[in-house]
């Protein structure tokens, strides 16, 4: 983080924790750090073109939504059909998050995360039947972990 300079510095400082919840929420961090909306647009594509920042997103709390039911399926795919199963995983409508993991054998065989959300357990049950439908047999076997406490989830601060 040494590369930023102090404009820098301060544009992530104010969007760390989030954008204001505004219509026009740039231009409301632009008038907090003293800065045009354009300048702070403009710096805030460049810190993304050069990795400084990986994303800008919305982050919902799927717990508030209703969301209420939660599972981490996981899975042991074929190393060979995992670049063309994957991404076909997380285009699902329902996966909110789809990543491959290193396996570690022999406890832990899975190598594909895939995280659903439902309003009831039973709701997680039948997307997780429709992703092992997805994979058919080049998936030798899943399990699901669910949610049993919220964790805060925040990013890297300053």
């Amino acid at each position: 983080m040494s590369s930023l300079d102090p404009i820098d510095r301060r544009i992530v400082e104010a969007t760390q924790a989030g954008l204001p919840f505004e219509a026009r929420p740039y231009h409301a961090v632009a008038e907090k750090i003293g800065i045009e909306a354009d300048e702070l647009m403009a710096r805030l594509r460049r810190m993304l073109e050069k990795g400084v920042i990986r994303r800008i997103g919305a982050v919902p709390n799927h717990y508030a939504l209703g969301w209420t039911a939660n599972g981490m399926s996981v899975w042991d795919v074929e190393d060979d059909a995992l670049p063309a199963l994957g991404p076909e995983v997380g285009g699902l409508p329902f996966v909110s998050h789809c990543y491959r993991r290193p396996r570690k054998p022999p406890l832990w065989p899975y190598n594909l995360f895939a995280m659903v959300h439902g309003r009831q357990a039973d709701e997680v049950t039948a997307k997780v039947e429709q992703i092992a439908r997805l994979l058919g047999p080049a998936s030798r076997r899943h399990d699901v972990l669910t949610s049993t406490r919220i964790l805060k989830k925040t990013g890297l601060r300053l």
